[in-house]
């Protein structure tokens, strides 16, 4: 993740906003709101946003997708589009899927990215894991 400089947060990449989508909000646990994985944070407002938003915890002001800072993904990677959100975590990739959209991962031209990405982290200690619902599998890269 990108770094705008010290305690300024993530840099955002230029015109790409959450607009309607509000899969951070549904698809991770927020230990915070006591919400378990994919399903929606009591906070979750119909058609995006939040009603606890101005006072809204640190789990979730800091945090944007990966798609919200990495200028190297295309459209394709829009969560709204691919029905993914990612996150990295030091030199671990999170992929969560939507649970109906099932392997949409394995499709192209997903896995290639995700398999290139966890080749680039196996270096360093990292990889790529992908949860679609109840299924959870490492990429191999």
């Amino acid at each position: 993740m990108a770094l705008s400089g010290k305690g300024q947060g993530p840099a955002l990449v230029p015109g790409r906003d959450c607009g309607s989508c509000s899969l951070c909000c549904i698809l991770p646990d927020i230990a915070e709101f006591d919400k378990p994985a994919n399903e929606p944070c009591r906070h979750c407002l119909p058609g995006g946003g939040c009603d606890a938003y101005d006072v809204r915890p640190s789990t979730c002001r800091d945090f944007y997708c990966l798609w919200r800072t990495d200028p190297t993904l295309g459209d394709e990677w829009a969560p709204r589009l691919s029905r993914m959100m990612m996150y990295g975590q030091g030199p671990q990739l999170t992929v969560l899927v939507e649970s109906d959209a099932g392997a949409i991962w394995r499709e192209a031209p997903y896995l290639d990215w995700l398999e290139a990405r966890a080749r680039l982290l196996k270096p360093m200690g990292g990889y790529v894991v992908v949860y679609a619902g109840e299924e959870v599998s490492v990429v191999k890269g």
